[in-house]
């Protein structure tokens, strides 16, 4: 604890917003120090100094230490900058060699990259006058942290400091061979076992974290149950169901200052839930910015993803043809991905001319004129362990449509015709028909001015903001001290 008793919380990760994004990890590092500091925290940051952020944020920091450490058979330099942004301190790592390119290289010096990160970590809490009581990790990329800590620095002060790791996608888990960490960061050989960090063929940064950290957490709580099932933990299903009982599902949220349609800069007219005037005219500039051939009254299917058969992409795919040659509505999809789904898009898009629009790039802009102008948004994914578009959609008052997994059924709950309640419509399995006809379902529902307007105003009263997860997260915690 501080002296003022708050509680002193690292959040480690290897990007965060809006300084390097890449995913949705980027969001949430970005927004869960401010709420948790709004609790009572002390909440502060540890990434890499990325090349990408330099040109813009390095006349903002201060230099607080450089050393060498001990790394792949001799000494790494290791520079440490803090940077106040929004009231939230950034301690970043600095490395030419291991961040001057590639956010993440992939390979093997991928593995490099992130076995020097997890090392400078904790050697920097010892000279930055910061001592966490939690170090929260976040990802495979930090998952050696619990285990140095626990096997090399004990006697270090920082190695009183309790560990999380968060789970956001148990598909990545950084698996190398053995011999590669022992190279890297000298982890004694007696670790190369199923009980700790050997999994199968190799080794992993996420074993050692799911043996060693004293908390897990997932991003949802659905996710945390499925993980523990062999078709979603790619392997580590007996660990994660030995360490159940230690294992917390806490939903991410949504930044709700960026996403709010009553004054997102992003769209040409703002509304609330109280006077929904703005969000047919946000329709309007949609159909004419990419070019519908549609009336105001025909429903638009929007969907924003990473272009990727994770996202549900091959059910969309099988089922797009009948949904637009049986069905009186627009599809449009924005993102990038896998070359098979744009090409798909771009023929569809060409074939369905005036009724399908596949804006193959990424466009902020554009993005939030879909969540705010479509009416439906579009979200069947196979797995998916937490989603944001889903809450951001429902921000705006377009009814989700999503499969049942993940954080997707945490935060979407199916309309109920009988009693009048939900906030968007969901389907059980990964079946195209079963997607077909929840679309159907929701068409039809959407003829019902009375039904639609209570939807749209359940969904847009939805709170999904970073503040629940904060107080989850203080929580956990508290829960290890």
């Amino acid at each position: 604890m501080s002296r003022d008793n708050k509680l002193n919380v690292l959040l480690v990760a290897a990007e965060c917003a809006p300084f390097v994004k890449l995913g949705g990890l980027a969001d949430v590092i970005g927004t869960l120090p401010k709420e948790l500091n709004k609790i009572g925290a002390d909440a502060r940051v540890m990434m890499p100094f990325h090349s990408q952020m330099k040109w813009k944020y390095a006349s903002q920091t201060r230099h607080l230490a450089d050393f060498n450490i001990a790394f792949n058979g001799g000494e790494a330099y290791v520079g440490v900058e803090e940077l106040v942004y929004n009231d939230v301190t950034y301690y970043l790592i600095d490395n030419e060699s291991e961040f001057g390119d590639a956010v993440y290289r992939g390979g093997v010096a991928e593995g490099e990259q992130y076995a020097y990160f997890c090392r400078a970590v904790i050697e920097s809490l010892g000279r930055i006058g910061f001592i966490p009581d939690v170090i929260h990790c976040n990802d495979w990329q930090t998952g050696l942290i619990p285990i140095l800590l626990r096997t090399q620095y004990g006697h270090w002060e920082v190695g009183r400091a309790k560990t999380i790791f968060t789970i956001h996608n148990m598909m990545y888990q950084g698996e190398y061979a053995f011999e590669q960490f022992q190279k890297w960061v000298g982890i004694d050989s007696r670790y190369d076992t199923p009980e700790f960090m050997h999994n199968y063929e190799c080794a992993s940064f996420m074993k050692a974290a799911l043996v060693f950290a004293d908390r897990l957490s997932t991003v949802s709580p659905t996710y945390a149950g499925e993980i523990r099932n062999p078709a979603f933990s790619y392997r580590q299903e007996g660990i994660l169901n030995a360490r159940a009982g230690d294992t917390w599902g806490i939903l991410n949220g949504i930044n709700v200052e960026e996403f709010d349609p009553e004054t997102d800069p992003l769209i040409p007219y703002h509304y609330s839930k109280d006077d929904l005037s703005g969000k047919k005219k946000n329709k309007a500039e949609l159909i004419q910015r990419l070019g519908l051939s549609i009336t105001p009254g025909v429903p638009i299917i929007g969907m924003v993803t990473r272009l990727t058969e994770q996202k549900g992409l091959d059910l969309v795919k099988y089922m797009l043809d009948e949904i637009i040659c049986t069905e009186d509505v627009a599809f449009v999809i924005l993102g990038t991905g896998d070359q098979e789904y744009e090409d798909f898009f771009r023929f569809m898009e060409g074939k369905y001319k005036g009724r399908v629009c596949s804006y193959i790039a990424y466009d902020n802009n554009v993005a939030h004129l879909i969540y705010a102008g479509s009416d439906l948004f579009l979200m069947p994914s196979k797995f998916e362990p937490c989603g944001i578009s889903q809450m951001i959609a429902l921000r705006y008052g377009t009814l989700p449509i999503v499969r049942e997994t993940g954080g997707l059924r945490d935060t979407v709950q199916s309309y109920n015709e009988f009693e009048d309640t939900g906030n968007g419509f969901s389907f059980a399995n990964y079946n195209a028909h079963e997607m077909l006809n929840t679309i159907r379902y929701a068409l039809r529902t959407l003829h019902s001015p009375k039904r639609k307007h209570g939807l749209i105003v359940r969904a847009m009263e939805s709170d999904n903001s970073f503040a629940n997860s904060a107080r989850k997260y203080m929580e956990m915690y508290q829960s290890i001290l």
